[in-house]
């Protein structure tokens, strides 16, 4: 936000600073001689300053105040005012026929303003065809000596006889820039507003689905510690050991959307290692892993979900057990494949909700067009295979 604001700033000084020399550049351009100190004329800064103050009141005042609050008759109101203030002001036409003192100094001959000669009583208008200009009449006041114009005021800005159509051109110009400006920003802001919500939206439906698997995931584990004590297995105290890791990786490194994928891959060999203890020489669990684990990243509990639906539906009392997992890891692409058995009823698999539908919802949110989920569920098999782009 800040880098746009500042980005802004020096939009708009360029701009104005690209505007404020273009009347000198315009007029050294028509008059053939360096104008320059034309900058020192108070109707230089008319002109500038004209278009400046209306710019930023267009921009921080009426349109906010107005136009984004859809009061567009008031708005027009205000905006016929403005106009009406350029119309009288007249820069552009004090900016060319106010400056004599500044261009006599400039001109090659005494007289003349520019090199272009002055128009006075009783001057031959056939002098007119080698002007730059071409024939200038004489009810044209803009290149008149302004000790010829009627006094009007103090100052003698606004000519009733003449009307200004470059300011007024300029005027137009500037509004529609103005309010150009002031939209894409507006909408610009919505949009951030809009992007910013959606990311705390996700992160609270995040937390909200580690709050449901962190409880689910440590509560089975538990079981299987406490079933392993009340065999008064000697293994009970390395499986106390390998549950403290995984503790650890749940209640530290979880709350990250994302993880180290060897910390990912260090929770599922203790928890595997957890099972092999509990289950004995009853189950079969092949557990693989290929490739190179560097400093791949991965969203906590991803795969471990999958996994330890496995084992809560994968294993028997009656039957052996078979599970299959494996995990090749291809630069920043991982591939997950788990395979078992299914020994328990069909409708009490499909209520098994939490670990599954919300590691879908996870893979959307932090993965979304970058994994290939497949799941299958025949012939009493559960396949899963999981291809995501780390």
């Amino acid at each position: 936000m800040h880098r746009f604001k500042g980005t802004a700033f020096f939009i708009h000084i360029a701009g104005w600073l690209l505007f404020l020399t273009f009347p000198l550049l315009f007029m050294n351009s028509e008059q053939g001689k360096s104008s320059w100190l034309l900058v020192a004329s108070p109707y230089y800064w008319l002109f500038c300053l004209t278009y400046v103050v209306m710019f930023y009141i267009n921009t921080w005042y009426l349109i906010p105040r107005f136009v984004f609050k859809k009061k567009f008759v008031q708005y027009g109101v205000l905006l016929l005012i403005l106009f009406s203030c350029v119309y009288y002001l007249q820069p552009y036409t004090n900016l060319l026929g106010h400056n004599k003192t500044v261009l006599s100094k400039l001109g090659p001959a005494q007289g003349s303003i520019g090199g272009i000669p002055e128009i006075r009583p009783g001057f031959d208008t056939n002098a007119t065809a080698n002007l730059p200009f071409g024939p200038l009449p004489h009810q044209d006041l803009r290149m008149q000596d302004p000790n010829l114009k009627k006094p009007n005021g103090i100052l003698a800005i606004h000519q009733s006889d003449n009307i200004d159509l470059v300011s007024l051109f300029i005027f137009m110009l500037i509004m529609g820039i103005s309010f150009a400006t002031t939209t894409v920003q507006q909408w610009q802001s919505t949009e951030q507003k809009v992007v910013k919500a959606e990311a705390e939206k996700v992160n609270a439906e995040l937390s909200f689905l580690k709050a449901q698997i962190n409880p689910h995931f440590l509560f089975n584990t538990l079981n299987n510690i406490y079933t392993l004590s009340v065999m008064d297995s000697r293994n009970t105290s390395d499986s106390i050991m390998k549950l403290s890791n995984i503790m650890r990786y749940v209640t530290d490194d979880v709350t990250n959307d994302l993880v180290r994928l060897q910390s990912e891959i260090d929770c599922i060999e203790d928890y595997i290692d957890l099972q092999r203890l509990r289950l004995g020489d009853s189950a079969d669990v092949q557990f693989t892993l290929e490739g190179k684990v560097l400093n791949q990243r991965i969203g906590p509990l991803i795969l471990m979900t999958f996994i330890e639906n496995a084992f809560k539906y994968g294993v028997s009392k009656k039957q052996k057990t078979v599970i299959s997992i494996s995990i090749k890891v291809m630069g920043d692409q991982v591939d997950f494949y788990c395979r078992n058995r299914v020994f328990e009823q069909q409708n009490r698999l499909e209520r098994t909700g939490i670990g599954i539908k919300n590691t879908k919802q996870r893979l959307e949110y932090l993965y979304p067009g970058k994994y290939q989920l497949t799941i299958n569920n025949e012939n009493q098999l559960f396949t899963v295979r999981l291809c995501v782009d780390c």
